[in-house]
């Protein structure tokens, strides 16, 4: 590859990786999703079609439900009549809070740090590039592409879910570039994923004048909280299939009042769709019985966002069609799992087969130590050329 393709492909990850767009920074992943559309249009002549996505139901600190925006998401498509399509995907946002200190790239030989450059503004980069490079092959005509990509794919895509599991019923096939292993491995099966809240009340009261008389939230979560936490060992195969994590608790006002609330909120994981049913049904055992304590009642909110991914058989075949790419352009072979979930677990969920680790090698995702090797953008760019390339002449029609 010569150097300033290099540095444009460097210039481009570092401007993306610059635009804070931390999911909640509606106008951050605006500004990165109008510096992405925009190359669309160089590179590639495709204008996007921009969608309001409607706000998401969570709860706040006061255990009520409240409503919250997104940025926007785009869907960009070429030749949508063509007999032949594949889905491309990933997402706008990061984890990477607008006025947190990690703001900015930093080059160092092959490794370029910054706040995104591999999950995922790496893989709109090696998607984009990909593309560009298929578009001015022989190939580009017996194939037609839709890209979307989504602004909260970091809360679990609450507000594009239906989005993407529209088009998953549109199309056959999904590629989707999250990053791969630091190795470089591809990822295979993928845990779910879901988030809760458990709200519990009680009856505040002066804790010096009337102690008896109040009935504590926050004694009571703290029961329901060791009860939750057990159902790690309990639930589930032994090697830990299941993780069910405490992530943050609230509640409570001045230290002379007894709580009348407090909020806990979980992130859990499943190998499986049955152990996916089992931790709901536990949790929401936890949060019945704590009902029945005097005074106290408990309510439990939300659920899993993103299904178990264990590659179908559809899936399977595709990656193994992606690793002979590979093994062509010498980049490692195989894949491994991973207890994270993406967006490509929805999409299998919905039909397609997929592969979601096509985006660039790097490491250390969801950190200020977040790094994306240089080299790989190239390498899995003219993977991409190659996969779409192969796909042209083997995917199956189009679902209708």
């Amino acid at each position: 590859m010569a150097d300033n393709q290099v540095t444009t492909m460097l210039k481009r990850l570092s401007g993306y990786a610059d635009i804070n767009s931390h999911t909640p920074n509606t106008a951050g992943v605006a500004r990165v999703a109008e510096a992405v559309g925009a190359d669309f249009v160089t590179l590639l002549g495709v204008p996007a079609q921009r969608f309001d996505l409607p706000p998401y139901e969570s709860i706040n600190d006061d255990g009520k439900v409240v409503t919250t925006a997104v940025g926007p998401a785009l869907l960009l498509r070429k030749r949508p009549s063509a007999p032949h399509r594949v889905l491309l995907n990933i997402h706008l946002d990061t984890v990477h809070p607008v006025d947190g200190p990690f703001q900015s790239c930093r080059l160092d030989g092959n490794r370029l740090n910054g706040p995104g450059v591999v999950d995922a503004k790496g893989g709109l980069v090696v998607l984009l590039e990909g593309l560009a490079r298929f578009e001015a092959g022989p190939d580009a005509d017996l194939l037609g592409w839709d890209v979307f990509l989504n602004p909260d794919e970091e809360i679990g895509s609450p507000a594009s879910s239906p989005m993407l599991r529209e088009l998953a019923r549109q199309h056959s096939t999904a590629l989707v570039y999250e990053p791969t292993h630091p190795d470089g491995v591809l990822v295979g099966d993928r845990k779910g994923s879901g988030t809760y809240s458990l709200v519990v009340r009680g009856m505040a009261v002066h804790a010096g004048r009337d102690f008896s008389a109040g009935r504590s939230a926050t004694v009571a979560l703290a029961t329901a909280i060791q009860r939750a936490h057990a159902l790690n060992a309990t639930l589930g195969p032994p090697q830990g299939g299941v993780v069910i994590n405490i992530g943050r608790i609230s509640g409570g006002t001045s230290v002379n009042i007894v709580p009348d609330l407090a909020i806990a909120r979980i992130n859990v994981r499943a190998s499986t769709n049955e152990e996916a049913v089992a931790i709901h049904k536990a949790l929401t055992q936890i949060a019945v019985e704590l009902s029945t304590t005097d005074g106290i009642t408990a309510e439990l909110h939300g659920g899993f966002t993103s299904p178990p991914k264990s590659l179908s058989s559809a899936s399977r075949a595709l990656t193994s069609s992606v690793l002979a790419q590979a093994a062509l352009l010498g980049l490692p072979a195989g894949t491994r799992p991973s207890g994270g979930a993406c967006d490509g677990n929805k999409l299998q969920a919905a039909g397609c087969a997929v592969v979601d680790t096509m985006g660039p090698v790097g490491g250390h995702l969801h950190t200020e130590q977040e790094y994306v090797l240089v080299d790989s953008l190239e390498q899995r760019s003219q993977l991409t050329h190659q996969t779409l390339s192969w796909l042209a002449h083997n995917l199956p029609p189009a679902n209708t």
